[in-house]
């Protein structure tokens, strides 16, 4: 299943989610499905993001482990399914929107608990979160300084071999 699909079913499953256990679910899920995206964009994406995109799948990794694990069926785990990153820059755009989501949603967590374990967990993996999302917004960037050093590229040579040249058409015309 295509990513931007599989984001989107996860931000309506933690908008949906009711109580602690069904909330620390979904952050898990979507630390798992951001580890897929950034494995499948280490793997096969863009050059310039396979970097990155191994540290957000590193990052998320730990992300997961903090969070112990929900009983989620194998077959139920979201990233499983992803199959291809068909636009990366709406993919990760929209990856840091569940991100951060699933983060508000574990501080909810964090602030209502008296259990000092839960609280601790949902700091770390915030913690987590917040790192995770740093590093789709540092693709996101080096996508869009890659976009405008094409644009540029583009208006030069547009331009000819001299340049835009500057100054009163009327002159060129034969008018004073």
């Amino acid at each position: 299943m295509e990513a931007e699909r599989l984001i989107e079913a996860g931000r309506s499953a933690l908008a949906g989610s009711r109580g602690v256990p069904a909330v620390m679910a979904e952050a898990w899920q979507a630390q798992a499905l951001a580890r897929a995206v950034g494995g499948q964009l280490a793997r096969c994406g863009p050059a310039e993001l396979r970097t990155e995109a191994r540290g957000l799948s590193e990052t998320c990794a730990l992300g997961s482990a903090v969070l112990e694990h929900p009983l989620v069926p194998a077959a139920a785990v979201r990233a499983s399914q992803l199959t291809e990153v068909g636009h990366v820059p709406q993919a990760l755009a929209a990856l840091a929107l569940l991100l951060g989501e699933a983060g508000i949603a574990l501080v909810g967590v964090a602030c209502g608990t008296e259990e000092e374990g839960l609280y601790w967990q949902c700091i770390e993996a915030i913690d987590a979160v917040d790192e995770s999302v740093d590093r789709v917004h540092g693709m996101l960037r080096r996508l869009a300084e890659q976009e405008h050093e094409h644009e540029q590229e583009l208006d030069r040579e547009r331009d000819g071999p001299f340049g835009v040249i500057h100054g009163p058409a009327g002159f060129v015309a034969g008018q004073p």
